[in-house]
């Protein structure tokens, strides 16, 4: 079940909402919880009911395992319970999403003919086991208590957070399933809500599924791009995946100011980062949280003596593990590594002291730098990044067709043109405007968070209702977000 699907938005959302909040005015909280729970579950075991068994097991291990971990026992007893949990979730993880990628290197190297096991990747995997592992290791630093069963798996399995983040931390779900006033129907939250979810729903359907058309488009053409389709597909696919992952991010805040759950903020305006660690302190920021808590801090406290040069070898090797997170693929490493180098870099300026570029221009390369990893990011294969990467730089020709400067605004004949690509995906001039709005809108639009600064408003709700009804239009082509296979 989509968020961007009529059954979501006109079934499953309204009747969980009301029996929630129902069960709690009539002061059957744990009734309201078990409703969430159940809820929750079905909302996963729609995709398929194969996968529950595998979450169902993985939340009771977890709940168990956290709970041995007392401050009686030795510290070589809870360090091997530590270890026993992180073990269980990394190979979980391990043997459903990186199995094949092994089994395909290993014969690839050892020239062997292993057979795929062509096990199938559990919705949401990668999400609801990072969310795990943080607990486990909290509750191993004695930073976490949780001793009732329910709001664990709450914690874990709450819907809208489930499938693609964000990672929530513990501590950001479960002492608000405690509160009272989270029980209570709150206008001001549901405004929110509702307000966020449209803005979700209108970037989702509306502009990353157009985006999508041209991005799928020229990615199947990879060989025979020329430099303006190479542009346009690398571009493209830099705002389909923005507005793809930041509007599920924006539907599940919703959902979950609907609820009285705040969740955290998974995007700042990306793409108006200075530098790559600005960067990263703006996309993803759950994943980068979890990667410096979990990752890079423990790197770097097991070092007899932190250096510069320790550090950012430290650096390379959460960014490369972050990278494989993503996918089995050597494309998802090589984007970890271009990031992990982009870090490095910025440090190292950083620690010279270096002048800084003055902000557009660094706004700017910035940019470039990190449309060109998720050109990696989308590439089925590092030699398909590489087509696109040539025609980028010209080497099919700088030269636009001449029957480019005939553009018409809304249409165009592309037959004379050697690759067709464009014409077919129903792109024309209007392509290139819709590119440029959309990337002029990034760097100095508000976020959806600053939106919601002026909720409840007239002017805002008239927005909000327009978003909406206009996304609605567009669920024709509903399609999966593009976190979901992650």
């Amino acid at each position: 079940m989509l968020f961007n699907s009529y059954a979501f938005i006109f079934a499953f959302l309204p009747i969980t909402f009301f029996v929630y909040f129902y069960f709690n005015r009539k002061h059957y909280t744990v009734a309201a919880k078990y409703w969430l729970l159940l809820t929750s579950l079905f909302f996963y075991g729609w995709w398929n009911i194969n996968y529950l068994p595998l979450i169902l097991s993985s939340i009771v291990f977890n709940f168990g395992l956290s709970n041995a971990f007392k401050p009686s026992n030795s510290k070589e007893k809870n360090k091997l319970l530590l270890i026993t949990g992180l073990l269980f979730n990394i190979g979980i993880l391990g043997v459903f999403k990186y199995t094949d990628f092994f089994i395909q290197n290993m014969n690839s190297v050892f020239d062997t003919s292993i057979p795929f096991l062509h096990f199938a990747l559990p919705l949401g995997i990668s999400f609801f086991s990072l969310q795990q592992i943080t607990y486990i290791v909290d509750r191993y630093e004695g930073l976490a208590q949780e001793k009732e069963f329910i709001n664990y798996a709450i914690y874990v399995t709450f819907f809208p957070q489930l499938i693609a983040g964000p990672i929530v931390h513990h501590s950001e779900i479960m002492p608000q399933l405690k509160k009272i006033s989270a029980k209570v129907l709150n206008k001001k939250n549901i405004t929110i809500g509702l307000f966020l979810f449209s803005i979700g729903l209108f970037k989702k359907a509306v502009i990353a599924d157009t985006c999508a058309i041209w991005v799928n488009a020229g990615f199947q053409n990879a060989e025979t791009l020329s430099f303006l389709e190479a542009w346009i597909t690398s571009l493209s696919y830099s705002l389909q995946l923005y507005f793809d992952f930041s509007g599920y991010t924006d539907m599940a805040l919703g959902i979950g100011y609907m609820f009285n759950i705040k969740l955290p903020i998974n995007f700042n305006s990306p793409y108006k980062a200075r530098n790559i660690i600005d960067f990263w302190q703006r996309w993803h920021i759950t994943l980068s949280r979890f990667i410096t808590t979990y990752l890079y801090t423990p790197m770097i406290r097991s070092l007899n003596k932190i250096t510069f040069p320790k550090a950012m070898v430290a650096t390379l090797l959460a960014m490369l593990i972050a990278g494989l997170w993503h996918g089995a693929a050597w494309t998802f490493i090589l984007f970890g590594f271009i990031h992990g180098i982009g870090l490095i870099t910025n440090h190292i300026m950083r620690k010279k002291k270096l002048k800084k570029l003055p902000h557009l221009l660094a706004c700017t390369l910035t940019f470039m730098y990190v449309n060109m990893s998720f050109t990696v990011f989308r590439s089925t294969s590092l030699k398909q990044s590489a087509y696109i990467f040539k025609s980028m730089l010209g080497f099919n020709g700088l030269t636009l067709h001449p029957a480019f400067s005939k553009l018409q605004f809304l249409h165009l004949d592309w037959v004379t043109f050697n690759s067709d690509w464009l014409f077919k995906a129903g792109a024309s001039k209007t392509t290139i405007i819709i590119l440029v709005i959309l990337l002029v809108t990034c760097f100095i639009g508000k976020n959806s968070t600053e939106m919601i600064k002026s909720v409840p408003k007239l002017s805002t709700a008239i927005v909000a209702s327009i978003l909406f009804v206009v996304g609605l239009f567009y669920l024709s082509r509903v399609s999966e977000f593009l976190y979901f296979n992650f």
